[in-house]
């Protein structure tokens, strides 16, 4: 396996390059070109630009996270086809220049969301949370707005504010878009990239939703072991693949994780590792990565890995504000970098384990 890192860019990230190289066992990052906007084609010089500034810190890119997908596609509108098109053109440019593996979701509106983005823990630390009570009070349509106003200090992912506008038109356009809708629109999408995948060697990696249950009347179908095994068969093809995310898959107490890696095996291309705990139905918060303060095992999580032959990209996920970091919620340096350590660490004990035996 490789250990990667999530990277924003030297423009919106308060990390440094450098300072992902020190991390020990860091070989590379994992990054994007954040300011294209969704459905257009990402331009050669801007991919090269970003590889070069990567290499030159020491670092490789070879995983992309997200190409995102145009909500066109996911409403199986007409213009689809323009954006699939544009999409197909982006997966060369980037296998041109050694990307092997691109990570995308298939979350209608809204990518992953919280209640609560720096809930004090008792040790002092802030983390990200998430409350089902909380959320529903919530008006999605206002919420939109207030980010669009800029009276909300955070960004919708997914989402470049000047397309914010668009939102409450969006909505209002899958009121009629069910589960099976989506699946149909997610098979047409893949079906046709397929061919470019193959042709240019470079694999997709679908991201669960997060968290894994509808959100604000909206369907998510990247909720569990059956609708991704549905996914892979609808498309069988090993460029056809999946991101496995422990949080997000773990926030829901019924996906048992461990499971459903050693289900999937060699189509899990890309792993996020992080920790949760569950507070009650529909609650939790995220901790550190270390099995004790979480409601989540990383030693069984990571084994499976081990035990199905995992040799592709594996990253920290999101981490604490620790130590008075300052930082995007949830992608600090500090306590992802102690996360990176601890599945080294427990890769390289179940290594020896297994190689003594």
């Amino acid at each position: 396996m490789k250990m990667i890192f999530r990277w924003f860019g030297k423009d919106d990230d308060s990390i440094s390059l450098k300072e992902i190289r020190q991390i020990p066992g860091m070989t590379g990052v994992v990054s994007a070109l954040q300011d294209i906007p969704v459905g257009e084609e990402w331009p050669v010089s801007r991919i090269k630009d970003l590889k070069k500034d990567i290499n030159d810190a020491g670092l490789e890119l070879e995983v992309i996270e997200s190409v995102n997908i145009h909500e066109d596609i996911k409403l199986g509108l007409p213009s689809r086809d323009k954006y699939i098109d544009n999409y197909k053109k982006t997966l060369v440019n980037l296998a041109n220049e050694g990307i092997k593996v691109v990570c995308y979701n298939f979350m209608p509106v809204f990518d992953w969301l919280r209640s609560d983005l720096a809930e004090e823990l008792k040790d002092g630390s802030n983390t990200m949370s998430y409350d089902e009570k909380d959320i529903e009070k919530t008006d999605p349509i206002k919420l939109v707005e207030e980010i669009g106003s800029g009276s909300k200090e955070f960004t919708l992912p997914g989402w470049e504010p000047e397309r914010l506008a668009e939102l409450k038109g969006i909505m209002k356009k899958y009121n009629d878009v069910t589960a099976d809708d989506l699946f149909d629109n997610l098979k047409y999408f893949l079906e046709n990239i397929m061919a470019t995948c193959e042709e240019n060697d470079i694999k997709m990696a679908i991201h669960p939703d997060d968290p894994p249950w509808p959100i604000y009347g909206l369907p998510r179908i990247m909720i569990g072991k059956e609708n991704m095994k549905k996914l892979l068969k609808m498309v069988d093809n090993p460029y056809n693949g999946l991101t496995l995310c422990s949080g997000s898959l773990g926030s829901n107490p019924e996906n048992n994780v461990p499971e459903i890696i050693r289900e999937f095996g060699s189509r899990i291309h890309f792993a996020h590792v992080r920790n949760l705990k569950f507070d009650g139905e529909g609650k939790f918060h995220e901790t550190s990565h270390l099995s004790s303060d979480g409601s989540l095992d990383l030693f069984e999580i990571v084994k499976a890995l081990y035990d199905s032959g995992f040799g592709g990209y594996i990253r920290p996920d999101h981490g604490r504000m620790i130590w008075e970091e300052k930082a995007r919620p949830g992608y600090g340096l500090y306590d992802r970098a102690l996360g990176a350590t601890y599945i080294n660490g427990l890769w390289e004990a179940i290594d020896k384990m297994n190689k003594n035996n």
